[in-house]
């Protein structure tokens, strides 16, 4: 069975991109770096990038092009004989528990859309809450659209590598990036917008201290997808003439830039009516509606355009990232039970519109579905993010940096041995120590240890 291949290297780029471009870029990114000394936590960033970040993908690539197969199968290649294919089985539990919550939130979205197109998130503030309130309380809406977003996933992935998710991430990286600019011309053209840049892009170093050297360290590990077994799958799909560190520095750039844009759009149009941007899901879907609202409400048409084009920009971020998570999965059931990619993909749609629909219940209309006194869609976040994908990325560090010999490392690293050989030392030393070191500060201050 042909495992597939992506055809061009802007095809890579968009595709891996597109899985670490999520709505976290939207709601989190911003919000943390305005709260954290605004361009100091983004050069904070940038540098963690470089210190884990880049390190950290390239380490799941290296598993994966060197393997040519989904996850499960690729650790267990390199790991001769020792039961390191756990690691992989790790990676799609991962993905389809993020796949099964994340739709939740992406359903929201299309909600969202869908009443924007219909003028229904016009209003004043007390209506936009209450419209949000009374639609995630709802016992039916809030699964039908996640389940919906599952299928648009599904409908994707059916199609193939190339045909699927390379021609997918290539329409819906540029409409996004379009949409983003947009937006932050019409943002930052408001009055007073000034101030929403000044508070996102200069620096204060009086904000920073261990904790925002941690917030950005976890930031950069999150935001690139690291430990979901994506970028190993996703890997697996890249020629053997990929320049695997050319690439991921590509990534990187184009996530940061993608992040820092989310804020330029959000916090010069928040400054411009006087209202202070929170966190999480009451910025998407309360205090932005609000915001555009006050921004634009003199002009109906134009607020009416700008709610249309925000909530399409989340849509297909989200898409960007559903589809990644889904592959994981189709993937390995696809090679290892030798399915049809149709039915691999019904297995994966059937497991995450399940946990969907139970943690849609669990933050609306049956909040007694919970879990160690949490509900199970704050049980599902708080597993993955704080136990789960530290854990998958730790272990592939270590894999990669003290497992796999030596020499297939360098072989893949430098394209047997005709590109960045400058760079391998550097790499394996910062994959040996100071990722897993990294990543444990992570862990323990998710954890609340530090």
């Amino acid at each position: 069975m042909s495992h597939g291949n992506f055809g061009s290297k802007l095809g890579i780029i968009l595709a891996t991109a597109g899985s670490a471009v999520g709505l976290g870029n939207v709601w989190r990114f911003p919000y943390m770096t305005g709260q954290n000394g605004g361009a100091a936590f983004i050069l904070i960033y940038i540098g963690c990038i470089m210190l884990l970040g880049i390190p950290g993908m390239l380490s799941e690539f290296i598993v994966g092009r060197h393997s040519q197969s989904n996850a499960v199968r690729a650790y267990d290649k390199l790991s001769g004989g020792r039961p390191w294919k756990f690691v992989g089985y790790l990676g799609i539990l991962t993905a389809t528990i993020i796949l099964g919550f994340y739709a939740v939130v992406a359903g929201w979205c299309l909600e969202y859309l869908f009443a924007s197109l219909t003028g229904r998130t016009l209003g004043d503030a007390e209506y936009i809450q209450n419209y949000f309130a009374d639609f995630s309380s709802d016992m039916w809406r809030p699964l039908l659209w996640g389940c919906a977003f599952i299928i648009l996933t599904h409908m994707v992935i059916v199609r193939g590598v190339q045909k699927g998710i390379e021609q997918a991430s290539k329409w819906l990286m540029p409409i996004l990036m379009v949409l983003l600019l947009i937006l932050v011309v019409a943002s930052c053209c408001l009055p007073n917008a000034i101030d929403g840049v000044r508070f996102l892009l200069m620096p204060d170093f009086s904000k920073v201290d261990g904790k925002v050297f941690l917030e950005a360290l976890g930031q950069a590990f999150f935001s690139l997808s690291l430990g979901t077994a994506v970028l190993c799958t996703y890997a697996s799909y890249f020629k053997r003439e990929t320049d695997l560190f050319e690439s991921a520095g590509e990534i990187a750039i184009l996530d940061t830039i993608i992040a820092i844009l989310s804020g330029l759009m959000i916090f010069p149009a928040a400054f411009s009516v006087g209202i202070s941007p929170d966190s999480g899901p009451s910025l998407i879907f309360i205090t932005l509606p609000n915001v555009f609202q006050q921004a634009f409400g003199s002009i109906p048409a134009l607020a009416y355009v700008i709610s249309i084009m925000f909530y399409a920009l989340l849509v297909f971020a989200a898409l960007t990232s559903t589809i990644s998570m889904h592959e994981i999965g189709t993937a390995f059931f696809t090679e290892e039970l030798e399915l049809p990619r149709c039915k691999s993909a019904w297995i994966i749609t059937g497991v995450a519109s399940t946990i969907c629909i139970l943690c849609a219940w669990s933050v609306g209309a049956f909040e007694n579905i919970q879990v160690l006194g949490l509900s199970l869609m704050d049980f599902c976040d708080k597993l993955t993010a704080n136990f789960l994908l530290p854990l998958g990325s730790i272990l592939t560090c270590l894999f990669v940096g003290w497992f796999i010999p030596k020499q297939t490392v360098f072989t893949e690293f430098t394209n047997d041995g005709t590109q960045n050989t400058m760079f391998f030392n550097i790499f394996l030393i910062t994959v040996r120590y100071i990722c897993p070191f990294g990543i444990s500060l992570i862990f323990l201050h998710q954890m609340g240890v530090i």
